[in-house]
């Protein structure tokens, strides 16, 4: 149906989780901060890291996380709308974008319950590749078509 705009659907997908990974470290965060008797009332603007050490850990890996989908994955965002406008966004590269959204999932879910580096690793090398076979994919087609 949406032929080489399909790869559109990846992008939404990890729109989407990065939505809730929002909502959860904020349902995280905030009775964190309560239990530690920090209000926002009045507060100025501070950095993110100010909470590390003042809350608990795991839940500042919800954070943590967050901040990672609005770094990599801005790559992933703009290499998927590449191969989109660029007709080729069906096929082998929809599945390595799907691939890229499922390992970024599982990189968030690793990071805000367990956090162990090592799987996190893994999971960032398996989107890092994929992200990868989609840029050459769409370094490809720009080169093929000069």
């Amino acid at each position: 149906m949406l032929g080489s705009h399909a790869i559109l659907a990846p992008v939404v997908a990890l729109v989407a989780w990065s939505l809730v990974m929002m909502v959860w470290m904020y349902a995280v965060r905030f009775p964190a901060m309560k239990r530690k008797g920090i209000s926002l009332k009045g507060r100025v603007g501070s950095r993110t890291g100010s909470l590390e050490g003042v809350v608990e850990d795991h839940v500042n890996w919800k954070a943590h996380n967050y901040n990672h989908l609005m770094e990599q994955p801005t790559l992933f965002y703009a290499i998927a709308l590449t191969l989109a406008l660029l007709g080729h966004g069906g096929g082998a590269n929809l599945w390595l974008a799907w691939a890229y959204v499922a390992f970024r999932v599982a990189h968030s879910l690793v990071q805000a319950t367990t956090n162990v580096v090592r799987w996190r690793f893994y999971l960032f090398i398996g989107a890092s590749l994929c992200l990868a076979a989609l840029t050459l994919h769409a370094a490809m087609v720009l080169l093929s078509a000069s």
